[in-house]
């Protein structure tokens, strides 16, 4: 028996070996076994599409019913699902017959609450799809060859005017260099000032950043951070080349760095001829006054400014830029590479078309009207749960972080990962050499921005329900 079928333009291969004989399984069981297989092993991944019966029972050298009948016990198992002018895909691998999870492993959660992500089911597609559209109808075939290091001109010069008049930030084309994402950007600046000493970071930060400086060969020290943002005082005893901040919302504590010491930290890079890395996080969700200036404003030519659309927009896009201060520009493409290998031109050329078009200005306030709704819903929530529970970081960004009585925070981890509800612990941003003059606070961040608009009341109720066992020892 044939043990080959074409799923439209693709070859897929099923097992029907097996002997059909007096007594042995029947042809539909023998196919039947073959699809779960196929399903359970990866090959038929969640959403691929099956060709039509008639056309897999041609393909195989079986009847029409035998294929159709097969097709519609696995939809009744849940292996399959169907509608009627979209044909029948794959729902999920391996949803029977599962292995049991070892212990102390967690299934993935029902209400991911996780910080890092935007809502993005509001991706807007048919604005983007026309950027590309347009973009590439109107690009110079010269732009599909590996051109300037920087990046495409088009991006650098529309990112140059949307982030002066949005951000503040004081910025030429010239000096726009676009990478990978906001990760990528700090890898680069890690590269550049890593063999000069260690890079200040705050005591409090995202651990993927520490990981990645660590990664380009670097070492990194903490700075302190209290209510007014980094203890920026701290570094005039650090012998550094560079300090990463985030002066607009910092992560975890949401709080932005206070004016006067912003006045400080600028002065204390040109006191010391070192360097700022600005990175912007959730600078353009700013939900009670208009959104804080960029800090490269102060002096750019001691700021790096770092800034990419993944919370805007979605990180699978895998943009950044960096606007760098031109007495540095040969180091970075330096390091980088001397080449613009990271992203590529369509994306750029569409990201340029859809800035210019003021699709993303659009977007933006859509989606800060939209999660300042869901902020203020989550807050009202919150404040009615209990006086243990201290929120910050409500004025901006996509989280909200809520210290927690002394000695909870794991209580309230456990709890929530049994309850399917995915929250980042405050501890895991704490930089392992922050010292004891760095308070150690229980607390989890929650985000608010990561699910779509249907599941947010359910994810909400949730969180409650864990909070209220977790902190009032319900069982």
């Amino acid at each position: 028996m044939s043990s080959w079928a074409n799923t439209g333009a693709r070859d897929l291969h099923l097992d029907l070996r097996e002997s059909i004989t007096p007594g042995s399984r029947g042809v539909r069981d023998v196919l039947l076994g073959a699809l779960r297989d196929a399903v359970r092993s990866g090959r038929l991944s969640a959403g691929t599409v099956l060709p039509p019966s008639r056309t897999l029972a041609a393909d195989l050298g079986l009847s029409r019913n035998t294929v159709a009948d097969a097709y519609a016990e696995l939809i009744a198992e849940g292996w399959l699902a169907s509608r009627q002018g979209a044909g029948t895909w794959v729902v999920s691998p391996a949803r029977p017959s599962v292995p049991a999870r070892p212990r102390g492993t967690r299934a993935t959660p029902t209400h991911n609450l996780m910080p890092g992500s935007p809502d993005v089911s509001a991706f807007p597609r048919a604005a983007w799809l026309s950027s590309a559209r347009r973009a590439l109808n109107t690009a110079p075939t010269e732009a599909l060859r590996m051109g300037d290091p920087r990046g495409r001109p088009e991006l650098r010069e529309a990112l140059a005017e949307y982030l002066s008049r949005t951000r503040g930030v004081h910025v030429g084309a010239d000096n726009v260099v676009i990478c990978a994402g906001t990760r990528h950007a700090v890898e680069l600046a890690a590269r550049v000032f890593g063999p000069a000493g260690p890079i200040a970071v705050e005591a409090y930060g995202l651990f993927l950043f520490r990981d990645c400086i660590t990664a380009a060969g670097a070492r990194t020290v903490p700075v302190g951070i209290d209510d007014m943002g980094a203890a920026v005082e701290e570094l005039d005893d650090l012998d550094v080349p560079a300090m990463l901040v985030t002066p607009a919302h910092h992560y975890p504590h949401g709080v932005p760095l206070h004016p006067s010491r912003r006045t400080a930290l600028v002065r204390w890079a040109q006191r010391t001829d070192s360097y700022l890395l600005e990175d912007d996080y959730d600078g353009e969700f700013r939900y009670d006054r208009q959104p804080v200036g960029a800090l490269q404003s102060l002096d750019p030519q001691r700021v790096l400014y770092l800034g990419s659309p993944s919370k805007s927009l979605s990180p699978v896009l895998r943009l950044g830029w960096m606007v760098v201060p031109t007495d540095l520009l040969d180091r970075v493409l330096a390091v980088a590479g001397g080449q613009q290998w990271y992203v590529d031109a369509i994306a750029q050329l569409t990201m340029a078309e859809f800035i210019r078009n003021g699709h993303y200005d659009k977007h933006i306030r859509r989606q800060r009207a939209k999660y300042r709704r869901r902020r203020d819903e989550l807050v009202h929530r919150l404040r009615h749960l209990t006086p243990g529970i201290e929120i910050s970081g409500v004025p901006a960004g996509l989280h909200l972080l809520l210290k927690l009585p002394a000695g909870t925070e794991r209580a309230v981890l456990q709890r929530a990962g049994d309850a399917g509800v995915a929250l980042e612990g405050l501890s895991r941003a704490r930089h392992p050499q922050a010292g004891p003059q760095v308070p150690r606070p229980d607390g989890v961040v929650v985000n608010f921005g990561t699910l779509a608009d249907h599941a947010f009341g359910a994810a909400v109720d949730a969180l409650v329900e864990v909070l209220t066992a977790a902190l009032h020892g319900v069982r």
